[in-house]
């Protein structure tokens, strides 16, 4: 990349090679102020000074903000923050681990509500620097670590308020990544209510408050001890209802007139079995006479395509095919024999010896060749071969 900067009355042309494009954390625009750090040297081919930069980043804090836009924009095009990628919180946690400095106030509030509202978990923390330099990898490193393991349930990632200076850990591209690529879910919970972080974007769930990152980890102890006992009480309203609906059942049946009166209820039944009987009875005829009916069918269609009556009518047309043949063929050698008896009669008329025997002959000369014209001819001399 090449451009050049300025001030007031000077400025000099820059050259940032791709190895430090690549680790810049926003996009560099024209008319930002921003700091740089690198080395001077002279371009020989003109004698001009040219600043080759080593690092870059944007000056004051609306140059954060913009880094922070930036940033965001470009992790939402890359999918980061999709609601179909994000987690499902487990209802009942076994194990939680937190990511957070071991000795900020952001600890002691989550370790408290957890305690207080789920004892029975257990929980496992990941120290990790929170701001600085070297906090983003070290809060990678923690989310990676925790993956790694795989001891959890769910993880809390976050710290207490701060200046967006002391936040600014949380809005690192490698954070995300790190949470981005978690295989358990996680919870941001950065800074105060107000605080919006790229951890937060990215994350499962967003809290507004360690504490609050807690209470949302995990069920309240009290809560689910109230909610088990309204649902015994429903259960038991359930139940007593079920028990008098019975009860008003059972009652109905010792009133009812078949328990009263059994010798009438069973010529009742009886006289109701004998009707369905005879139902039965003439469905069961009915049937046999369908049946009948259809075996007889069965026979006559089977009679009519008896194998007999096929083969004698097949060799009945066997025997008059034969017999058209053999006229047909008898015919072709009448008509064949008087054909050749004509040709051979042709053939005789036209044989020359049959010819001569009519008075006709064929000269020779004296070289012993046939004489085929006058003009062969030159003494008179003939052989005449009969």
């Amino acid at each position: 990349m090449y451009f050049t900067i300025k001030d007031d009355r000077t400025k000099i042309n820059c050259v940032m090679f791709a190895g430090q494009n690549r680790k810049l954390l926003f996009r560099p625009e024209s008319g930002m102020n921003v700091l740089i750090q690198g080395a001077v040297s002279v371009f020989e081919p003109y004698g001009q000074y040219q600043l080759y930069v080593h690092q870059m980043e944007p000056d004051g804090l609306g140059a954060l903000h913009l880094q922070f836009e930036q940033l965001k924009e470009r992790l939402s095009n890359q999918g980061y923050f999709r609601e179909d990628h994000k987690k499902q919180l487990p209802a009942f946690p076994n194990h939680i681990g937190v990511i957070t400095s071991p000795t900020g106030a952001a600890i002691r509030d989550i370790l408290t509500t957890l305690k207080r509202r789920y004892p029975v978990a257990h929980v496992t923390v990941y120290p990790v620097l929170v701001q600085g330099k070297e906090a983003a990898d070290s809060i990678a490193k923690g989310i990676r670590q925790a993956n790694t393991a795989m001891l959890c349930d769910v993880l809390i990632v976050g710290r207490g308020g701060g200046s967006i200076e002391e936040l600014w850990s949380f809005n690192e591209a490698i954070v995300a990544e790190a949470i981005y690529e978690s295989h358990i879910p996680i919870i941001s919970a950065v800074g105060h209510e107000t605080d919006f972080t790229i951890s937060d974007f990215t994350a499962d769930v967003r809290a507004a408050t360690p504490t609050g990152a807690a209470e949302i980890a995990v069920p309240s102890t009290m809560e689910l001890k109230s909610n088990l006992a309204e649902f015994r009480r429903t259960m038991t309203r359930l139940i007593q209802l079920k028990i008098e609906g019975e009860m008003r059942h059972l009652q109905r049946i010792k009133a009812s007139h078949a328990l009263n009166y059994p010798e009438q209820l069973t010529v009742q039944k009886e006289q109701e079995l004998d009707k369905v009987t005879e139902r039965f009875d003439r469905a069961l005829m009915n049937v046999l006479q369908r049946k009948r009916e259809q075996s007889e069918n069965a026979r006559k269609r089977l009679f009519i395509q008896h194998p007999k009556r096929h083969i004698d009518q097949a060799v009945k047309e066997l025997n008059q095919l034969t017999h058209r043949q053999d006229a047909a063929m008898n015919r072709f050698i009448q008509q064949k024999t008087i054909a050749l008896d004509n040709m051979l009669e042709k053939l005789t008329l036209l044989n020359p010896l049959e010819i001569m025997k009519r008075g006709y002959a064929i000269p020779y000369g004296e070289d012993g060749h046939i004489v085929r014209s006058v003009r062969d001819i030159k003494k008179i001399q003939l052989y005449l071969s009969s």
